[in-house]
């Protein structure tokens, strides 16, 4: 269990990241793509990722094992920075200090067998973690375009699915902050996240305590983050903890299907616009001027046509518009990845 002590300065100071972070979705991501489990959300994506690769995901599996510890300057992180985008990230992670990089390759290879030199100089997947620990340019140069790469085949192609999601959680959260402060914000987090003032307890691999002596949290929704949350191994770093997204049930990167051609009409663009940046059922009959069956029946249908988000929030649902929804309110301008 991840036990995190929140002070009463801790409470005030805890804070929802702004848009999904890039280096944590790469790195979860390639969690996802071994992992079987979640095929309705990320089935469809796995097979298409696995066709676009060409060889990186050979030299992460050098660093980012399965399961368990992966070394914490994969995904950098800087007090009061917003979440990285990739360039800034990959920028952030070349950057990293030798001493850091020998103490947290230390910690993976405590982890696992020693790895061994190649004949060819210590190019081979085997021998980046031997490499980097030596804080040599050169391997880090190779982790970086590995990195970049992947990033290129399994992320980009879907970052407004990754980012639309990630607002959905942000809207949601919003509200909780809003209705009952820092406290209910907390309390609504996925349910394997429990808040026990004044402590933070979260279903955990190992057994651990993150004091965070007045230094708050940063709360990161992330799209490829499952089942338990995630946080820095080493203590001193900013307080950060990644959580997943709460999916729908229908899979995430299905096509639009034949309901598209069911979206006509004013009063249904009237919905769609209604939705905006969010909305419960019963707001969104107030504002487009309809009966609550009428409000969730249009929702219903906007959603089947891969419009719309619904995602549960205490007692009722909130609405929010998918990149292709958005784009549809915009005349069809595609949404600009972060």
């Amino acid at each position: 269990m991840l036990r995190i002590h929140v002070s009463g300065v801790d409470l005030s100071r805890v804070r929802m990241a702004t848009r999904p972070d890039a280096m944590w979705e790469t790195i979860l991501s390639f969690h996802r793509l071994r992992d079987r489990r979640g095929s309705t959300v990320f089935g469809k994506w796995r097979t298409e990722t696995r066709a676009r690769l060409n060889g990186e995901a050979r030299l992460l599996s050098a660093v980012v094992p399965v399961r368990g510890y992966f070394p914490d300057f994969l995904t950098p992180s800087r007090e009061g920075v917003e979440p990285f985008g990739l360039d800034a990230g990959t920028e952030a992670l070349r950057e990293t200090p030798q001493d850091r990089l020998r103490d947290e390759m230390a910690l993976l290879a405590g982890d696992r067998a020693p790895a061994h030199r190649s004949s060819r100089g210590g190019r081979s997947p085997a021998a980046l973690p031997a490499a980097l620990a030596e804080g040599r340019t050169e391997p880090l140069a190779r982790l970086v375009t590995a990195l970049r790469g992947y990033h290129r085949a399994a992320v980009a192609p879907y970052w407004p699915h990754i980012r639309a999601s990630v607002e959905a959680d942000r809207a949601l959260r919003g509200r909780a902050l809003l209705d009952g402060g820092a406290d209910e914000l907390l309390a609504t987090l996925p349910s394997t996240i429990r808040w026990r003032a004044p402590v933070l307890e979260a279903d955990y691999p190992v057994d651990r305590d993150l004091r965070l002596d007045g230094r708050g949290l940063l709360l990161q929704p992330s799209f490829f983050c499952r089942g338990t949350p995630v946080v820095y191994r080493d203590p001193r770093l900013p307080p950060v903890l990644v959580y997943p997204v709460t999916h729908p049930a229908a899979p995430v990167f299905a096509e639009p299907g034949p309901w598209l051609g069911r979206l006509v009409g004013h009063t249904r663009s009237a919905v769609l616009t209604a939705i905006g940046d969010g909305c419960t059922t019963s707001e969104l009959s107030r504002r487009a001027g309809v009966s609550l069956a009428s409000a969730s029946q249009h929702a219903c249908v906007l959603r089947e046509a891969g419009l719309v988000l619904t995602l549960r929030h205490g007692s009722s649902v909130l609405h929010t518009l998918t990149p292709l929804g958005a784009s549809l309110l915009r005349g069809g301008a595609p949404l600009v990845p972060a």
